[in-house]
């Protein structure tokens, strides 16, 4: 089993490859900009599939094609290209092992680099990395109401969106919610549908001004459907 923070960390590549879309006949150029378990950066000249699951093959060494099923967590067009970030929803756990080897062997600096700074992980969340580079979804800004109920306490509250990510959301309130506390959340967002349902946790709280907190809350599950409703409605 590998430790955790292999998985957050991010190999940087900047390797020419191909790959291959499920059902396509042939392979694509594109270039890996960086990759680790749980998702990759990677360039190319054709548009990929939006707002839904999809699965490819990613061709790293003539001995060594990863398979996996993705889904898009954010994307920009940059000189021509389109550039991906995605996110893995399937990876088998001997491609993990697979994909292990080859970094050791393809690109054994990497891995000296994650282990040293791997070693004080506690202090570069405060300054080393960024927080925002170690975030497996990218966020972006969101203005809905969200009520929401604690699932211990059984208060209702309200409050107001500010950005989300398939697996968190920070909005404001007037209550303190302390860390560890269970919600269950409806988002009121601006589409004309129903309000969506989501649950999560707490993960951290502060005051920002007298009788206002911010709040950070992480998904039960990620929510990629209604991250989608969310950035149509933006």
């Amino acid at each position: 089993m590998t430790p955790e923070r292999r998985n957050a960390f991010r190999w940087q590549l900047g390797r020419q490859t191909k790959l291959r879309l499920k059902g396509a006949e042939s392979f694509i150029p594109c270039k890996l900009q960086d990759l680790n378990f749980k998702g990759m950066q990677i360039a190319l000249s054709t548009k990929l599939p939006a707002d839904k699951f999809f699965n490819l093959a990613l061709a790293l060494t003539d001995d060594f094609t990863l398979h996996v099923e993705c889904w898009v967590a954010w994307e920009k067009a940059v000189d021509g290209h389109n550039i991906y970030g995605l996110y893995f929803t399937r990876i088998a756990d001997p491609d993990k092992e697979r994909l292990y080897k080859f970094m050791r062997q393809d690109f054994p600096q990497e891995l000296n680099k994650q282990w040293w700074q791997g070693i004080t992980l506690g202090k570069e969340e405060k300054g080393g990395i960024p927080m925002e580079d170690r975030r497996v979804f990218s966020r972006f800004v969101a203005k809905f109401p969200v009520r929401f109920i604690d699932s211990k306490e059984h208060r209702e509250g309200r409050g107001f969106a500010n950005d989300i990510s398939a697996k968190g959301i920070g909005f404001t309130a007037k209550e303190e919610l302390g860390r560890g506390t269970s919600l269950e959340m409806w988002l009121e967002i601006p589409d004309k549908a129903d309000a969506l349902y989501t649950r999560g946790e707490v993960v951290w709280s502060r005051q920002v001004e007298p009788g206002k907190y911010r709040i950070g809350v992480n998904l039960e599950k990620a929510d990629f459907m209604g991250l989608s409703r969310v950035l149509r409605a933006g």
